[in-house]
């Protein structure tokens, strides 16, 4: 990735109307930040001047934007979040993002996530590039072996996002599938049926805004904890989506899943092929979303390997001596 320059530009919305810049920067400059957060630049605005801070390619085309969302007001076209989303759609610029994003050049940037308790420096250029691919795409997929951090760092982006009121809420989701029992035989309601399933991401959450800010947000359903089978015929906007365990989806249901984005939102698909536990004759939806989704602009794949695990040092001896063992019997069974 090379060095990108900020830049400034200051320009005036002509003519001035007060209800076409109250429309043009939403409730709560809702419709600012989320250029912000999409963007990655900084907006400012006294009344009708603005300006507009960022790497020097995005500037110009972002005032541009705003003047055309500016423009549609004034002739009485409400703007709403999603309004606002299409013209970023249109306006391409989301794959300039995305081109300054990509870590093409191999040099290594740092990359941070600050959240108020604690600061992450992802570990390595794929945890790195992994970081980048979730604030450049609505929907990323983080693939790969136990102890890579790749749901980790989801929570943690989620965290941030929240944190900076670039979305209004946390979505954790996972399948309730896990070494052949069912929810069935566990004790408790469904809260409590779901729960022990969640425990890695419940403690991520622990570590990055303590325990009472967590269950203060759980019951004010600013986080929610949902099974899968619970998506179904929701839309999620202005949210961070996080399905973990994601290969022991079937087809049907990560089709269903994808397909819940709303406006606003982002979706991080969190998964290790090599451990499912579906029925046997089930194919994983994971897998075959990773078939059918190759080369569909806009969603981002980080594969991550033995080499990224961050536990253990032992971790990364054990899934390194598992995939020897599977690559050997796969070979014997060709035979």
């Amino acid at each position: 990735m090379t060095n990108t320059s900020n830049q400034d530009v200051k320009f005036l919305l002509t003519p001035y109307d007060a209800d076409a810049l109250a429309s043009l920067c939403g409730q709560l400059n809702a419709h600012l930040k989320l250029i912000e957060s999409r963007l990655k630049v900084s907006i400012h605005n006294r009344s009708n001047e603005f300006q507009v801070t960022g790497p020097t390619e995005l500037v110009e085309p972002v005032a541009t934007l705003l003047k055309q969302l500016y423009s549609d007001a004034l002739n009485g076209h409400a703007l709403t979040p999603e309004s606002v989303h299409l013209h970023l759609q249109q306006s391409g610029i989301e794959q300039r993002v995305a081109a300054q994003t990509d870590n093409t050049s191999g040099v290594e940037v740092d990359v941070v996530i600050r959240t108020r308790k604690v600061q992450i420096k992802p570990r390595g250029p794929n945890q790195q590039g992994y970081i980048r691919s979730v604030w450049a795409h609505d929907i990323n997929f983080g693939i790969g072996p136990a102890g890579t951090g790749k749901t980790y760092l989801a929570v943690a982006c989620a965290v941030e996002a929240l944190e900076r009121e670039e979305i209004d809420r946390i979505l954790l989701v996972r399948p309730a599938v896990e070494a052949g029992e069912k929810l069935g035989f566990l004790p408790g309601d469904l809260s409590q049926k779901v729960d022990p399933y969640l425990r890695p991401l419940y403690d991520a959450l622990y570590e990055m805004l303590g325990v009472e800010k967590v269950a203060k947000l759980i019951e004010r359903n600013i986080i929610e904890i949902a099974p899968l089978a619970y998506m179904r015929g929701r839309t999620l906007n202005n949210s961070f989506v996080i399905l973990d365990e994601s290969q022991n989806t079937t087809r049907e249901q990560m089709k269903m899943f994808l397909t819940r984005i709303g406006f606003g939102s982002t979706a991080v698909i969190t998964g290790d092929v090599t451990q499912v536990d579906l029925p046997k004759g089930t194919y994983s939806g994971l897998k075959h979303a990773i078939e059918v989704l190759d080369g569909v602009k806009g969603i981002g794949f980080t594969h991550f390997s033995s080499k990224d695990v961050v536990r253990h040092p032992l971790v990364q001896h054990i899934v390194e001596a598992y995939d020897r063992f599977d690559k050997k019997h796969n070979n014997e069974n060709h035979l």
